[in-house]
């Protein structure tokens, strides 16, 4: 059984107004518990819209989300438990830190669960470490850490709760080259000690190319791929019709394969083209050696 399903999802802001526009259009799909989605498309496609409704944070217009097979709506009262499970870390999420300690912030979630103080602390401690939190920086003010740090903190607050679905909305959106490539290793760690479901939204190619199993594209609120992250971005002239781009080594091997070059088009990572260069220079030992 899938860990989340969508059934028909619809969203339509201002719905039976003149000015209603549908976000999301009967978007039906089905995510398998411990896979690393990436969710593409351009601005204003309903991606963001879209993984919203996944935690109840907006309530579809019409159609179901079903988290492990129950749809999160059949008890209202109880979606809070939903977000719980379902874990979302918005766009800058440091703009929500508000408590007086870095530990407090981090704790807020895990107190709303209703723990109790010696389990809290460890979730607090374990996901400051999980987010490369030094324990120093627990009793300082969030508002003292850098950029980078207060990230990390938001998004330790989310693990916390120990989610079973992680839900990351552009997590390293105005972070430096360096404070990027750090907070998605630590991201790729987590997810592969914790075995949980993460989506991640992005406009990096080459960070959803790089550490998901699959690629979600939403294009006007529709499912336009969903597949093997290879299989999506081997479609690069679809991709650029909807305003999107493949990675740049992708780019490169599928030029050179159009050269004339025997190269595979379904390269992903810098990694990947210098073995198939290699390859095709017939040098792999260099890679050996």
């Amino acid at each position: 059984m899938p860990i989340l399903e969508t059934r028909d999802l619809t969203y339509i802001y201002g719905a039976n107004t003149p000015m209603s526009k549908t976000a999301v259009d009967h978007v039906s799909l089905s995510v398998e518990q411990g896979e690393f989605i990436g969710v593409i498309g351009h601005t204003g496609s309903g991606k963001s819209t879209f993984v919203q409704q996944l935690n109840g944070l907006l309530r579809p217009t019409s159609g179901q989300v079903l988290l492990k097979g129950a749809d999160i709506w059949a008890q209202p009262k109880r979606i809070r438990e939903v977000r719980f499970q379902v874990g979302m870390v918005f766009q800058y999420p440091e703009y929500q830190l508000f408590e007086e300690t870095v530990y407090k912030d981090i704790a807020f979630g895990p107190h709303n669960m209703g723990l109790d103080e010696p389990e809290i602390d460890k979730r607090v401690r374990t996901a400051a470490a999980f987010t490369g939190l030094k324990e120093e920086l627990l009793q300082k003010s969030p508002f003292e850490l850098s950029g980078g740090e207060k990230r990390r903190a938001a998004i330790a607050g989310v693990i916390a709760m120990d989610p079973e679905v992680l839900i990351l909305d552009e997590p390293t959106a105005g972070l430096d080259p360096r404070g990027r490539d750090v907070l998605l290793s630590q991201i790729m760690d987590y997810h592969t000690q914790r075995k949980n479901t993460i989506l991640l939204v992005s406009h990096s190619m080459e960070d959803i190319a790089r550490i998901a199993d699959r690629v979600l594209v939403i294009n006007e609120g529709k499912v336009a791929m969903f597949d093997e992250t290879a299989r999506v971005f081997a479609r690069g002239q679809e991709l650029y019709q909807m305003g999107l781009r493949v990675p740049q080594i992708t780019q490169v091997m599928m030029q050179l394969r159009q050269r004339g070059f025997p190269v595979d088009a379904g390269v992903l990572t810098v990694e990947q083209g210098l073995r198939e260069i290699l390859r095709l220079l017939g040098k792999e030992g260099v890679t050996r050696g």
